[in-house]
């Protein structure tokens, strides 16, 4: 009877670890690198609200008038889009955005940009 308790127990953790074994398997996205060393606010953070400050922000702005830099949708874009080596931006549906790196990942529809242009300011 103890064996096959123990067999019983040593079955269910098997089950039960399995599938963080898998999640070592799983690809996660390529996110290409912003141009600055520190983000407005922690990666983890940025990952989890993003959308929430991006909302707030557009509320300020469309709303109260009120226009400044911190989490603006264009200084993202200024930081984060990189120019490819041809010097052309990557297209918002290419994986090579930043935006859609994550967003396609997660199976996540961008609206942003049906009316705000996907890359960053001309520096000319």
């Amino acid at each position: 009877m103890r064996s096959l308790t123990r067999t019983l127990v040593f079955a269910m953790a098997a089950a039960m670890l399995l599938p963080l074994a898998s999640l070592a398997e799983v690809p996660f996205p390529d996110i290409p690198k912003g141009k600055g060393d520190q983000c407005v606010a922690p990666t983890d953070v940025i990952r989890q609200t993003h959308m929430d400050l991006l909302v707030h922000k557009r509320d300020q702005t469309m709303h109260l008038g009120i226009r400044t830099k911190q989490y603006s949708l264009r200084e993202c874009l200024n930081c984060h889009v990189q120019a490819k080596p041809d010097g052309t931006y990557p297209d918002i549906d290419s994986k090579e955005h930043f935006c859609n790196a994550c967003h396609s990942y997660a199976a996540v529809k961008i609206d942003c940009f049906q009316c705000h242009v996907a890359r960053p300011d001309d520096p000319k």
